[in-house]
């Protein structure tokens, strides 16, 4: 998979929100411990921003801000072919040369870079609120890889839609048996209750998750 793979199975900008909060809201209640979760959502990162966040812990990482002007997403494989680290220090031709100037900010977004003021990127990917597709530049691939700038790894979750991909990957990163009916049910935004979070995790409590729910901005249950 590449970036352009990407580009025509994402959903659309309000499908890829909600899809980002639920997916953050699932690992909040399986996983307490914020230091050991894959994805977040913030929903004030920044004055009229939001961002929904992956990182693996093992260099692995995504970004996605949705602001009024559309969505900027920014993708970075660490063992990519396409890293600037084994590319003369630079991004990948093509990945962030075309970003429209309305999110040129976020290319050079400290939080995004690194001490060098270096794009931290390996696949990049935006939509204007008012455009109909998502769009990527031009690149030209490394040749023989299967998986040029990390795509398949990053952004699975967000191209396969199904609870039972979330499923799948729950059971194998948190070594727990997963409820695929409540994943559903996170998946439909279905407002949170303790019956839900129980569901999934017993030991957690709708007030355990207070903060995770502000910040994510998830529907609860009154």
């Amino acid at each position: 998979m590449t970036v352009q793979d990407v580009a025509r199975r994402l959903p659309a900008i309000a499908g890829l929100r909600d899809l980002c909060r639920s997916i953050a809201m699932l690992d909040a209640i399986l996983s307490p411990d914020r230091e050991s979760r894959y994805y977040s959502f913030d929903a004030a990162w920044a004055e009229g921003e939001e961002m929904a966040s992956m990182r693996n812990g093992s260099g692995d990482e995504y970004a996605i801000v949705f602001s009024a002007a559309g969505v900027y997403v920014r993708g970075f494989g660490h063992e990519s072919r396409m890293s600037p680290y084994g590319h003369d220090g630079e991004p990948w031709p093509g990945v962030i040369d075309d970003v429209p100037d309305v999110f040129k900010p976020f290319v050079e977004e400290p939080a995004f870079t690194d001490e060098d003021g270096v794009p931290v990127v390996t696949a990049c990917l935006w939509r204007e609120a008012t455009d109909d597709q998502w769009h990527h530049g031009t690149i030209d691939f490394p040749s023989n890889c299967a998986d040029p700038d990390g795509t398949t790894g990053l952004f699975h979750l967000l191209v396969d839609r199904s609870p039972e991909a979330f499923r799948r990957f729950a059971e194998d990163y948190h070594e727990v048996s997963v409820d695929l009916e409540a994943v559903g049910e996170l998946y439909a935004l279905r407002p949170l209750d303790q019956e839900l979070v129980s569901l999934l995790n017993v030991e957690v409590t709708l007030a355990d998750l207070a903060q995770d729910i502000s910040e994510i901005g998830y529907p609860q249950a009154h």
